[in-house]
C-alpha cells in the first residue's frame, strides 16, 4: 500500500449504529488507524468513537481536500477502479453510508456532486459494505486489478436450524472466506439488532 494513501470515510448517517461502527472498525482494521480518517462526524458522541479508530474531522472532506489529489468511490461512477487511478492522489473517499438495495444515489448526490472535476470510479456492478470497499480498494492499491478479487455477491449466514440471515451485498473473498466482520456477524445473529434496526429505519425514513 502506499504509505501516502488516505483512505476517508465520509460520514453520512444521522447516527452511529451497531452495524454501521463494526463496518467502521472493520475498515480500520484493513487499512490501519493511521491510514484512516473519518469527516463530516458533527456529533461530539460519534466523534469520541471514531476517535479510537481513526483520525476524525468536523469538516467535509469536499472541504479538506483538493480535488486533484482525490480519488472518489460511487457506484454510479461510469468507469471501474484500477490501480493506475491512484497515480499522483492521496486521498480514496468512500461513503459513510450503510446500503440500501437498490442504491438510492446517496454517495453521488452527497460527495461527488461536491467534488467537481475530479476522478471517480466504481468498483463493478456488484455493490459492497463500506469496508468490504475499503478492502477492495486497498488491494487495487497495491496492484491487483479489480477483476482478480474473488468476490460473492449475496451471504448467507446460518443461525440455527430453522433459521437464517440473507445479506443482498456483494463481499470480497480472502482465503475462501468472505471479508466480514466477525463482530457483525455474532451481532446478525443474535436477537439484539431487531430492536436496534427498527431504531434506525425510523430515523433514516425522517432524512
Amino acid at each position: 500500500m502506499h504509505m501516502q494513501l488516505i483512505f476517508v470515510i465520509e460520514h453520512l448517517e444521522p447516527e452511529i449504529g451497531k452495524w454501521l461502527l463494526y463496518e467502521y472498525a472493520h475498515a480500520s482494521k484493513i487499512v490501519g488507524k493511521k491510514h484512516l480518517m473519518f469527516t463530516n462526524v458533527r456529533n461530539k458522541s460519534d466523534w469520541t468513537k471514531l476517535s479510537k479508530l481513526g483520525k476524525v474531522e468536523t469538516r467535509s472532506a469536499t472541504e479538506i481536500f483538493s480535488r486533484e489529489k482525490v480519488l472518489i468511490l460511487d457506484p454510479k461512477a461510469d468507469l471501474p477502479l484500477t490501480p493506475e487511478d491512484f497515480a499522483g492522489k492521496g486521498v480514496l473517499v468512500v461513503g459513510g453510508i450503510l446500503g440500501d438495495i437498490p442504491p438510492r444515489g446517496r454517495t453521488f448526490r452527497l460527495i461527488t456532486k461536491r467534488f467537481r472535476e475530479t476522478t471517480v470510479r466504481n468498483l463493478g456492478k456488484a455493490h459492497f459494505s463500506i469496508d468490504g470497499a475499503i478492502y477492495m480498494a486497498k488491494l487495487v492499491n497495491e496492484g491487483t486489478p479489480l477483476e482478480k478479487i474473488p468476490i460473492k455477491k449475496g451471504l448467507t449466514l446460518k443461525l440455527n436450524e430453522h433459521a437464517e440471515v440473507y445479506l443482498p451485498y456483494a463481499y470480497p473473498f480472502k482465503d475462501g472466506k468472505p471479508v466480514i466482520s466477525h463482530n457483525l456477524v455474532a451481532y446478525l445473529c443474535s436477537d439484539k439488532i431487531v430492536k436496534d434496526e427498527e431504531k434506525l429505519l425510523k430515523t433514516r425514513a425522517q432524512l
